[in-house]
């Protein structure tokens, strides 16, 4: 079981500062850059991980049509080719210069609504040779989980999100699935700044564990 240390750790970012969110309104996904059979291993693990969060989906946004862009590339030149992306992404041709320099193969940028709640999530992955050795369902599901909550810029840089089923099935670590139900419950704020907050996460995982 995580102590409010670790569950804090999640949400501290590398300027030391405590930055909870989680999605204000239902999300509505829309995927570029892959094949049919892809969009729906994707739009599956989307709705698997709203299930889990007691959250909602919709057909629509009434704001952005679309609030939850996922975009597979092979290189990251690709997003300053695309039409009018650099409206949703500030500064988007310092981001892809940074991006290249870091050999970076997943980037996630965020937008938020007035309360701090999670507005809109725009993700990028670049299928460099380590992503395409993966299976399709293991970086869907990555990615979701990376962008169901708004965690710390350094959560899963050492550790993934992810575990292994014997039959080699790529599974949510159950401590993440977790706070991720924690996080979403109804008496939890949307967005958080205190770390107290993180006292009332492990608060609740040790409730939904003794459940």
């Amino acid at each position: 079981m995580m102590d409010h240390a670790a569950v804090a750790r999640l949400f501290t970012r590398s300027d030391g500062s405590y930055l909870f969110a989680r999605w204000g309104r239902p999300i509505v996904p829309v995927v570029f850059g892959v094949e049919d059979e892809t969009v729906s291993i994707l739009k599956g693990a989307i709705e698997a991980v709203v299930a889990l969060a007691g959250h909602k989906m919709a057909e629509t946004d009434p704001e952005l049509g679309a609030n939850l862009m996922v975009f597979f590339l092979r290189d990251w030149d690709e997003l300053t080719e695309t039409p009018n992306l650099d409206r949703l992404i500030p500064d988007l041709t310092t981001t892809v210069r940074r991006l290249k320099a870091a050999e970076a193969n997943q980037y996630r940028s965020f937008r938020f609504d007035d309360s701090g709640a999670i507005q809109a999530a725009f993700v990028f992955v670049r299928m460099d040779g380590d992503m395409a050795s993966l299976p399709a369902e293991t970086v869907a599901l990555s990615q979701v989980v990376q962008v169901i909550l708004l965690w710390s810029d350094m959560a899963f840089t050492d550790s993934s999100p992810l575990a292994s089923a014997p039959n080699g099935t790529a599974l949510l670590k159950p401590e993440v699935a977790e706070i991720i139900r924690a996080g979403y419950d109804p008496v939890m704020p949307a967005y958080a700044t205190d770390e107290s907050h993180a006292l009332r996460l492990a608060a609740r995982l040790r409730t939904s564990q003794l459940t």
